[in-house]
């Protein structure tokens, strides 16, 4: 999978690219990431990507311009597997299923929202979804297209050095429940002890264990999942 980052802040991805698994991965040739400057698709002596909304009111838009000549020329003939996200304050929430649809995808072309907003006609004419890494304002989409970046990279195949632990995590297997309490030696720390149910070497008693944990864990720190799954 090949990720584009269309940003006005293209050094601000020189960091967060550059470890973990989504560096393995690039490293392995498993996904690539490619960043787009916005202004190189400006015709002004400022470069300008920004104006005042019509009817008024604080801050700047970013143009519509710029960023359909962003994307038509990085997809002069654009697939549909080619999908082009708009990350925004107002967009759908990201989440695992959200995260494993992107997956299939061959590519993803991630448009970082900045100001007061986007020129609406972005969202409505040139990009296939808006998304949400959460119901907060950020002063910007790159720490959100960071974040989309990884979750989705981490569920490509090879990206995980095990993918039986992306098996295994929060969210996963279709079910929302969040991952069971993890233990590591020792045994005993300061008095409280690893599980029982941990120790014994009982394959089918570890994996009831953890399911009735995980599901304890959920009820007691996101138990909106589990209303969600009576819905």
């Amino acid at each position: 999978m090949i990720f584009h980052v269309l940003t006005i802040f293209p050094e601000f991805f020189q960091g967060p690219f550059d470890h973990g698994v989504v560096a393995r991965g690039r490293n392995a040739g498993l996904l690539g990431i490619r960043i787009h400057n916005l202004r190189d698709w400006t015709s002004d002596r400022h470069k300008t990507v920004d104006d005042r909304p019509f009817g008024g009111g604080e801050g700047m838009v970013l143009k519509a311009g710029p960023l359909f000549e962003a994307v038509e020329s990085i997809w002069p003939q654009r697939r549909p597997d080619q999908r082009v996200i708009l990350l925004s304050a107002q967009g759908r929430v990201l989440d695992q299923a959200a995260a494993e649809r992107l997956g299939a995808a061959s590519e993803l072309l991630l448009i970082c929202g900045r100001y007061e907003g986007v020129d609406e006609r972005v969202a409505e004419h040139l990009a296939d979804e808006e998304l949400s890494i959460g119901d907060y304002v950020l002063s910007g989409g790159e720490l959100a297209a960071a974040v989309v970046v990884d979750v989705v990279a981490r569920r490509l195949p090879g990206v995980l050095g095990n993918q039986d632990s992306a098996a295994r995590e929060s969210f996963a297997g279709g079910d929302g429940i969040l991952d069971c309490p993890q233990y590591t030696r020792p045994a005993e720390f300061r008095g409280w002890k690893v599980p029982e149910a941990l120790l014994g070497g009982n394959h089918a008693g570890i994996e009831r264990w953890r399911r009735q944990a995980a599901l304890e864990k959920t009820r007691r720190l996101r138990p909106d999942l589990l209303r969600n799954q009576d819905e």
